[in-house]
């Protein structure tokens, strides 16, 4: 894969930042979510990007008062970047920024043939740009509503599953490749979900996967479709995302051994997949209204 400093451990070294990536083959490109942070930042202007057909997507999640911004060297207007405001940068253009105060944001990572992957899954054209004012901030609460989603397994890496974070990572890029590349959605009748051979090896991979250590991409290549016709075609045939779908399974999983007094809630959550005690409790409770150890003390 051809070197790129616009996600992971090398852009936290050009921003002099520390940061925590999630990162996904896809079909010889990447996609990726990387989180940046520096809460007393040497000033200075930022590491020189490697040029590359990619776009980044980004959330602020503090200020940035005074925004100085660069493109090719030549300098844009100053701006102010306010906390849950989105930028777009072009790294074909050698990005880069005065670092004058702290800042935190998550950073998604899109080369143009991952925004094409997208876009053939919509049977639309293919993305040629996407459409941006160099260092401006745009109000785009669907990207907000998204990285909040998102910031519990920056929060807790090891309680993250791969298959939600990929669910919210390509929803950023469906959603970027739609607003800002023009991307037109083909409106189809309600039919067409996984066929029952596709809809029983999915469930079979997620069932023996409990801990969500297995990928969009991998489930949609076991089925031989698109990973934007996967996700329609799971949700259609089942109601659910894979992510909700793995976590009722889980659960499911958790009454049967629940059922079983010798074993503890903690043997019980670490068996299906749960990383913790209390990670098992918050969801099962979610799921079923009643904690784990109040849901067997209604078996008695």
């Amino acid at each position: 894969m051809p070197q790129s400093s616009a996600y992971g451990e090398e852009f936290g070294k050009r921003l002099r930042a520390r940061s925590a990536v999630f990162f996904r083959s896809l079909q010889n490109t990447n996609i990726a979510v990387t989180e940046v942070r520096s809460d007393d930042p040497e000033h200075g202007t930022s590491g020189s990007q490697i040029r590359e057909d990619a776009f980044v997507v980004a959330l602020q999640l503090v200020d940035y008062p005074v925004h100085e911004w660069f493109e090719d060297e030549r300098v844009a207007p100053v701006t102010s970047l306010r906390a849950g405001e989105t930028t777009i940068y072009d790294m074909k253009r050698n990005p880069q920024f005065t670092i004058n105060n702290p800042f935190h944001s998550v950073h998604f990572y899109f080369p143009r043939a991952a925004l094409n992957l997208i876009a053939d899954g919509a049977e639309a054209r293919q993305i040629s740009e996407l459409r941006y004012r160099p260092g401006v901030g745009v109000d785009d609460s669907t990207i907000r509503a998204l990285v909040t989603s998102l910031m519990p397994a920056f929060d807790h890496p090891e309680q993250a599953s791969r298959v939600f974070v990929e669910h919210v990572t390509m929803a950023v890029g469906i959603h970027a490749a739609k607003t800002y590349g023009g991307m037109q959605l083909v409106v189809r009748p309600l039919r067409g979900g996984l066929a029952p051979w596709q809809m029983r090896r999915t469930e079979e991979t997620l069932a023996a996967n409990l801990e969500g250590d297995v990928s969009l991409a991998d489930l949609a290549n076991d089925c031989g479709v698109s990973l934007a016709h996967f996700s329609r075609a799971f949700r259609r045939s089942t109601g659910l995302s894979p992510h909700q779908w793995l976590l009722k399974r889980r659960v499911d999983e958790a009454k049967s051994l629940l059922r079983d007094q010798t074993l503890s809630l903690s043997d019980v959550a670490l068996s299906c997949g749960f990383a913790d005690q209390p990670h098992f409790t918050r969801v099962f409770a979610k799921l079923t209204g009643l904690t784990p150890g109040a849901w067997r003390r209604n078996l008695q």
